[in-house]
């Protein structure tokens, strides 16, 4: 029971570094061959952590081959765009300015409800609504509405929008964050200033987060 227990433990470390290695991708969004490799990994890691038989290296070694495919495929594909579609394939549009393409519906096997579904997903109930449709190669759907559909933006009412950039951690749950001090070029006396007129420190602090706007957002920890 213990080498299962340790051979459990080193297998799942193992496949962890792999997934990392393969990258960020949601399973949603793998590409065919990245699903397979995915899949693969998974049944071979399976073997040696249960059957106590076979040597760990039989599960090791198969995995990493997999992950030296995979890195092997996705140069290939950055190299080469034939290759691209060769393995993942290329978009392709199911409604071209407001007509259904029946063609590429029965190319992809996907039927009228099925469209209906995914558009749904994209928060268009009108099939009316929509001026193309694109079934990216991740099996998603990209949509594009008519331009009297779209949500208006600032610039239709020619009103200049103010600049936001992104949010920054600067204390999670009573510690520091000082890599992004250092990013925004602030001190921790400049931190302790600002969380200060929330009447705290940062050590008490639950969250504090400077906004895209450069305002401040902060809690604190309840007490015990």
């Amino acid at each position: 029971m213990i080498l299962i227990f340790v051979k459990s433990i080193i297998l799942y470390t193992i496949v962890l570094i792999v997934m990392r290695c393969m990258g960020k991708r949601e399973i949603g969004q793998m590409q065919p061959f990245e699903l397979a490799i995915a899949i693969m990994i998974a049944d071979l890691a399976t073997t040696p952590m249960t059957e106590i038989g076979i040597p760990l290296l039989y599960g090791i070694i198969p995995i990493l081959g997999l992950l030296f495919m995979h890195i092997i495929i996705s140069l290939g594909n950055l190299k080469s765009i034939k290759m691209r579609e060769f393995i993942c394939g290329k978009p392709r549009i199911l409604i071209y300015r407001g007509k259904i393409d029946e063609q590429a519906l029965k190319l992809e096997n996907f039927t009228i409800n099925e469209l209906q579904e995914r558009l749904r997903v994209n928060n268009i109930n009108n099939l009316g609504d929509v001026e193309f449709a694109i079934l990216e190669t991740s099996g998603q759907i990209s949509v594009v509405q008519k331009p009297e559909k779209r949500a208006l933006k600032p610039e239709d009412f020619n009103i200049d929008a103010k600049y936001e950039g992104i949010s920054y951690d600067l204390v999670i749950d009573g510690k520091i964050m000082e890599d992004n001090l250092k990013k925004l070029g602030k001190s921790r006396a400049w931190l302790e200033r600002e969380v200060g007129k929330f009447n705290m420190k940062p050590e008490e602090a639950l969250v504090v987060v400077l906004n895209g706007d450069r305002t401040i957002f902060c809690q604190k920890k309840e007490e015990n």
